[in-house]
């Protein structure tokens, strides 16, 4: 990987700096999208999931830009073209990388950005690499584990960003949610599970997780996970933070509901805790919508919209139908990444 030497000063020093991991309500630049193709799982269902997957990216192109990764950019291209309009396409931008599968949430980039709260923030976001084995090495994921750098190598944005190699440790951003102060949910499941690193105890977890993503702390939780789960229990799929100290869950936990119940806030209340049905919670925030997955079911989809729209009631919430995407056990936001704006 070619780095000028302003980045390689950027990463010896890169412990001096302050930062944090913002809250996915924050002002984003853009989102992340991998394409899927026919040499990917989708291969038996392409017409279908590349149908979710041109609504997807309409209605992010049409508030902010949009990264495609794909090796085939100029089949996505011709295709977009048929379907968007000409303000949307100009927010779009295609990189030709391999690729394996078509999960971005999990092989992107985690990014921080500058806490101006403190002393001796920078001026930069801040790309952390995790290795990305395919949750646990249940899948050929050696290609997608690249996607990072390449990405890097090839986006002129990110070209002026710091970076931190944490190829040493796997982590998926679906197994990980932030308040953006400082706070990060995640399930033990999925993050103290052998299948991810050898030393799997929770004290040192623990302080890999803060260290590595400059969290004050984390909440666990022990219960809750979807059958068929190739993730073993990401969070994304079962609570979310939302503005105002809300936590948006998936109901049908009974026992994750009572650990939800006893965290705090940092300033030591309890969460606004909020049910939407199994499958919903796997919602996106963009710059000004919610994009929500519907799954031809009226009834529940009305309910999640409704519920959705009370909690971000200065955005639109935009359902999106992603039956397709529950057939390979993922959903919206697992196939998405954002990039926060400074």
């Amino acid at each position: 990987m070619n780095f000028t030497p302003k980045i390689i000063i950027f990463v010896q020093n890169i412990s001096n700096m302050n930062y944090r991991l913002p809250a996915e309500w924050e002002p984003q630049q853009a989102i992340q999208l991998t394409w899927p193709h026919n040499a990917t799982d989708w291969r038996d269902t392409l017409q279908e999931v590349t149908q979710c997957y041109i609504e997807i990216a309409r209605h992010i192109s049409m508030r902010q830009d949009l990264w495609i990764v794909t090796p085939e950019p100029q089949k996505v291209e011709r295709l977009l073209r048929n379907n968007l309009n000409d303000d949307s396409l100009r927010r779009i931008t295609y990189y030709r990388i391999p690729t394996n599968d078509t999960w971005a949430r999990d092989h992107g980039f985690i990014t921080l950005v500058p806490d101006y709260t403190r002393q001796g923030a920078g001026d930069s976001r801040l790309l952390l690499d995790f290795r990305f084995n395919a949750w646990g090495g249940k899948f050929e994921a050696s290609l997608d584990n690249e996607i990072s750098c390449k990405l890097r190598e090839m986006n002129p944005y990110l070209a002026d960003d710091m970076y931190e190699d944490n190829l040493d440790f796997e982590l998926e951003g679906g197994s990980i949610e932030s308040d953006g102060q400082g706070t990060i949910l995640t399930t033990a499941q999925c993050n103290l599970n052998t299948n991810r690193r050898e030393n799997s105890d929770l004290p040192y977890i623990e302080q890999e997780l803060k260290r590595r993503l400059r969290a004050n702390r984390i909440l666990w939780l022990h219960h809750g996970g979807l059958q068929q789960d190739d993730t073993d229990a990401h969070i994304d799929t079962l609570a979310r933070f939302c503005p105002d100290d809300t936590i948006v869950y998936s109901e049908g936990f009974p026992e994750m509901l009572e650990e939800l119940k006893a965290f705090r806030t940092p300033q030591g209340k309890p969460y606004k805790l909020v049910p939407v049905p199994e499958y919903y919670a796997n919602f996106l925030i963009i710059n000004g919508a919610v994009l929500l997955p519907f799954y031809q079911d009226s009834l529940k989809d009305q309910r999640a919209q409704t519920t959705l729209q009370s909690v971000f009631p200065d955005r639109e919430v935009i359902g999106i139908d992603c039956s397709i995407l529950l057939t390979q056990n993922g959903s919206l936001h697992c196939c998405t990444m954002q990039y926060p704006r400074i």
